[in-house]
Order: C-alpha cells, then structure tokens, then sequence
C-alpha cells in the first residue's frame, strides 16, 4: 500500500549563510572544496579570499546543507587550520543559481 505524503510533511527550510573563516585557509584549497561541499549539498552562492587572509563565502539553500556547509568551514579541506569563524544568518533571497568561486577581492 502507498501512501502519498502531503507537502507540509516534508516542507524544506530554506537560508542564506554569509561567512568569514580565519586561520591558515588560503593556498590549502579552501575555495575549490568549499565549492566542491556546496555543490554536492546543492547550496548556490559564492567563495572568495580576502586580501587580509581569510576567506568569505555566502551560501543559500536547504537549512541542514546550509549547516552542512558551514560545519565544513569551521575545519576546511586538509592542509587548512581555521582559527575562527563568522556567520550571519539571512533569510533566504534566492539570489543565486550556481556556487562560484570569485576573485580575490
């Protein structure tokens, strides 16, 4: 027997993250396996380094990925050693199609 689930069951949160990571995150890969993670979580948004050192990225997209991908950030790929973390929580524009990686600001 099948039974059909009614949308508010299964209802998604949707959210936007804008982030600053410190530590040792540029030159390790952090922006490729940031961009790796969201795409594979289905996040859009954007990962960049700044001039001072850290990294910045904002994502959008179901709650747990979102978390998912920030919970990633805290630690980075291997080779990376984050000091701190910045989030900010938005809520959700869907202002993005993709994950991009974008130039050094």
């Amino acid at each position: 027997m099948l039974i059909k689930a009614s949308a508010k069951h299964f209802s998604m949160t949707k959210t936007r993250a804008h982030i600053y990571i410190s530590g040792r995150v540029q030159g390790v890969y952090f922006r490729q396996t940031t961009k790796d993670q969201a795409v594979h979580q289905n996040v859009t948004g954007w990962v960049r380094n700044l001039a001072e050192g850290r990294v910045e990225a904002v994502f959008e997209g179901e709650e747990s990925a979102v978390k998912a991908l920030v919970e990633f950030c805290r630690y980075g790929p291997r080779g990376a050693s984050v000091t701190g973390i910045d989030v900010a929580w938005a809520p959700y524009p869907a202002e993005f199609t993709s994950f991009e990686i974008v130039l050094d600001a």
